[in-house]
C-alpha cells in the first residue's frame, strides 16, 4: 500500500492486456492516460491555488479575502470558472487568426510540458531523461513564443508594445537563470532531474543558497509576478499583450501564470530541497509525493508573499538589476562553485567538510557583493547629482470660474 499509483498502474494495464491489446499499444495508451491524469491534476490545481493566494493576499494585506462565495468561500473560484467560459471568445478584425489562436494554447503548454520530467516521488515520474534541465529550459521558451505571437498577431499598438517590453524581460533574466541552472547540474555530474534529486544527500539549497535565491528572483522575472510585472502593467501598458483576449482565450493566459508560479516552487523543491526525498519516502512513495508538495508550496508561497509585500520596478530598474549585477553575480558563483566542487573532490575531504566549505565560500562572496556594492555608492550617488530625474508634468488645475 505505500505506492497506490503504481498498483493502478499495474492493475489499468493488466486490464488492457486481458481485452487482447498488444503491450506496445497497452505502454502507448498508458502513457497517454498518464499524461491526461497529470494534466488534470495541474489544471485543478489551479482552482485550489487561485482561492489560496486570495486567502494569502487577505491576511498579508489585512484585508478581506473571498468569503461571500460558499464556506470561506470555497465556490468563488467556480464562480470565476462560470463566468470566464460563458464569456464570448473574440478575435479582433486585422488579427492573424492561426498565431492569434494558438498562442494561449502554447502559453499554457509551455508550463504543462516541464511537469513531464519533474519526478514527485521515488517511483512517479513521467519521463527520466538524462538531459532534463535542458528540457525544461527548452520548452520554457515557449512561453517567450507565445508572448510575442500573441502581441504581434492582435493587431494592436499596446499588445505589440506589451509583447516587446515583455520579451525584452523575459530573455533578459533567462541568462542568470540558465547559469543558475548550472550549480545543481554540476554539484550533481548530471542534467538528469532524477539524478539531482538522488544527488541531494544534502540540499543544494545549504550548499549553494545564492544560486537558490538567483533561481527564485530570476523565475520570478519569467513568469511576470511582482515586483516584476512589467509583462502585463495594466497601469502603464493597459494590460500588455493579451489586451485583445476574452473568455477562455484569457483564461489560459491567466491559468498558465498561476500554473508556472507553483512549477517554479516545484523546481525549487526539485533542484534545492531535495525533490520528494525524506525519511522514508523510498519506502512509501506516496510519503515522498507529499514530502514533494509541501516543499512545492513553501516555494510557492515566498513566491505570493514577495509578490504582495513589494511594488513594481520600472523597465529600466529591472534591466539594470538583471545586466549590471545578476548576471555577473551568477558567473562569479558559478566559477567559484566550479572551482570549489574541484579542489575539494580531488582532496578527498568529508562530505561535511565540503558541504562547509561551499556555504562559506557563498557567504565570502555575498560579503564581497556588499562591500562592492557599497564602495560604488559614492560614484552613483554623484551621478544622481549630475542627472537628476526629469522633473513630472502636471497638467493646470482647471479654473474654478
Amino acid at each position: 500500500m505505500g505506492d497506490p499509483i503504481n498498483l493502478i498502474s499495474q492493475w489499468f494495464n493488466n486490464l488492457l492486456l486481458g481485452w487482447g491489446l498488444g503491450e506496445r499499444l497497452v505502454a502507448v495508451l498508458s502513457l497517454f492516460v498518464g499524461a491526461a491524469i497529470l494534466v488534470t491534476a495541474s489544471l485543478l490545481t489551479v482552482v485550489a491555488l487561485i482561492w489560496i493566494e486570495r486567502k494569502i493576499a487577505g491576511r498579508l494585506q489585512d484585508r478581506i479575502g473571498p468569503n461571500r462565495a460558499g464556506p470561506f468561500g470555497l465556490f468563488q473560484p467556480f464562480a470565476d470558472m462560470i463566468k470566464i467560459f460563458t464569456k464570448e471568445i473574440t478575435t479582433p478584425d486585422g488579427a492573424d487568426k492561426v498565431a492569434f489562436n494558438i498562442a494561449p494554447v502554447l502559453a499554457i503548454a509551455s508550463v504543462l510540458l516541464i511537469w513531464a520530467v519533474i519526478p514527485m516521488a521515488a517511483t512517479i515520474v513521467g519521463t527520466d531523461i538524462n538531459v532534463g534541465v535542458l528540457y525544461i529550459v527548452a520548452v520554457g521558451s515557449f512561453g517567450i513564443v507565445a508572448i510575442l505571437m500573441a502581441g504581434w498577431s492582435s493587431n494592436n499598438k499596446f499588445a505589440l508594445l506589451g509583447a516587446f517590453r515583455a520579451v525584452a524581460q523575459m530573455v533578459s533574466y533567462e541568462v542568470p537563470m540558465v547559469l543558475a541552472l548550472l550549480v545543481p547540474v554540476l554539484l550533481a555530474r548530471s542534467m538528469g532531474i532524477n539524478e539531482i534529486v538522488h544527488a541531494q544527500g544534502t540540499w543544494f539549497i545549504v550548499i549553494a543558497p545564492l544560486t537558490a535565491l538567483i533561481f527564485l528572483i530570476t523565475s520570478m522575472a519569467e513568469v511576470g509576478r511582482a515586483p516584476f510585472d512589467l509583462i502585463e502593467a495594466e497601469s502603464e501598458i493597459v494590460a500588455g499583450f493579451h489586451i485583445e483576449y476574452s473568455g477562455m482565450a484569457f483564461g489560459m493566459f491567466y491559468v498558465s501564470e498561476f500554473l508556472h508560479v507553483w512549477t517554479i516552487g516545484a523546481l525549487i523543491a526539485t533542484l534545492f530541497l531535495g525533490g520528494w526525498r525524506g525519511p522514508g519516502a523510498e519506502t512509501w512513495p506516496i510519503l515522498g509525493l507529499f514530502y514533494f508538495y509541501i516543499k512545492t508550496f513553501i516555494g510557492y508561497f515566498v513566491i505570493t508573499w514577495i509578490r504582495l509585500s513589494l511594488p513594481r520596478v520600472r523597465i529600466d530598474q529591472l534591466l539594470s538589476f538583471n545586466w549590471k549585477f545578476l548576471t555577473p553575480l551568477t558567473l562569479v558563483i558559478l566559477i567559484v562553485t566550479a572551482i570549489a566542487d574541484k579542489l575539494l573532490v580531488l582532496a578527498g575531504v568529508e562530505r561535511w567538510f565540503y558541504v562547509l566549505v561551499m556555504l562559506a565560500a557563498n557567504i565570502l562572496i555575498a560579503w564581497g557583493t556588499v562591500l562592492v556594492l557599497k564602495a560604488l555608492e559614492p560614484k552613483r550617488a554623484r551621478a544622481r547629482q549630475e542627472f537628476p530625474p526629469r522633473p513630472v508634468a502636471v497638467a493646470p488645475k482647471p479654473s474654478e470660474n
